[in-house]
């Protein structure tokens, strides 16, 4: 299967309480099936009543990290998106809670590549995160910082050595 293809017909959970996002996601991956929650119950509901190969999912004001729980629970790969909650801290709790991935709102155009790594590690059994150092490590040092990993140095020196 290219690459192109992995996300065809993937189902997928999105949930975010912005409905431009929402659209924005829906237009941005048009080969897959995009169930939209903007609220904490309903993303909940659609967990539990439907099954997803993804969901995406905002950190802040749908409860993301209960319902990252929730998602974990029934192994399904989610990945955080944010802007408000954009901050080296979430990044390591998005990745110690079980998160796939972790993208900043502002790179959601590149969604697809992003989901692609995602599948690809799962399907090779690799880390989810192996590829996010590469795609983020530039995007976090512009944003936070060239010291932005030293709050928890001996985190991202673990992780640089998790299974790439």
């Amino acid at each position: 299967m290219s690459k192109e293809n992995m996300l065809d017909g993937k189902k997928i959970l999105a949930v975010d309480d912005e409905p431009d996002i929402l659209e924005s996601l829906e237009e941005l991956l048009p080969m897959c099936q995009i169930t939209k929650a903007s609220n904490f119950e309903d993303a909940i509901k659609a967990l539990e009543n439907y099954d997803f190969d993804l969901v995406i999912l905002d950190i802040m004001g749908v409860h993301g990290y209960k319902i990252l729980e929730v998602a974990n629970q029934k192994e399904i790969a989610t990945v955080m998106l944010t802007a408000h909650a954009l901050s080296p801290e979430h990044i390591v709790k998005s990745y110690k809670e079980g998160a796939a991935s972790y993208i900043p709102k502002d790179e959601m155009i590149n969604i697809v590549s992003f989901l692609i790594d995602v599948l690809e590690a799962k399907e090779k059994n690799k880390n989810t995160w192996s590829r996010w150092l590469d795609r983020f490590s530039s995007y976090c040092q512009t944003h936070f910082g060239v010291d932005w990993q030293d709050k928890d140095k001996e985190f991202w020196e673990k992780f640089i050595s998790y299974d790439s």
